[in-house]
């Protein structure tokens, strides 16, 4: 009997000092603020980073060249509460539109100025053979526990 292990799904949290609807709208309308260019897909520097706000809404990055790459789309969109979106950035950090993982973000308020920040980000063994690889990238500094730290600093400047 083959036993199949999967990679457990990556779930990280952080609590900002800011209330739900701040932190939610920080998160997906004002990601290219917080969200490093160095983290970029495009052939020149980024200069935006858009979720579109629906479902079935595009998230992807510009390029100073103008040029958008799409890293996937929205499945969920609740605000100020939760957003899924699908990540479609293969294990060599390209856009696959065959390879579907999900991000979901939950903000839940801890009073009227606290927010505390869940991500997960599931479904990693669909990167097949890379799955472990690609785990410990996106659990590393320079993945979601990084991102996150740059996100709560951004949403907690006045």
């Amino acid at each position: 009997m083959n036993v199949v292990i999967r990679p457990a799904p990556l779930k990280r949290h952080i609590v900002v000092n800011v209330g739900q609807a701040r932190a939610f709208e920080v998160f997906t309308a004002r990601m290219e603020r917080w969200w490093p260019a160095s983290h970029s897909i495009g052939a020149t520097r980024q200069v935006d980073v858009v979720i579109e706000p629906r479902v079935g809404g595009r998230w992807y990055e510009r390029g100073e060249d103008g040029q958008e790459c799409l890293w996937g789309e929205v499945l969920a969109w609740e605000p100020p509460d939760r957003v899924v979106l699908a990540w479609r950035l293969n294990a060599h950090w390209t856009f696959d539109p065959t390879l579907t993982t999900e991000v979901e973000v939950r903000f839940l308020a801890q009073g009227e100025q606290a927010t505390r920040v869940q991500l997960e980000h599931r479904h990693l063994e669909r990167f097949g053979e890379g799955a472990d690889a690609v785990r410990g990238a996106l659990d590393g500094e320079g993945g979601w526990p990084g991102m996150l730290r740059l996100f709560a600093g951004f949403a907690q400047k006045p």
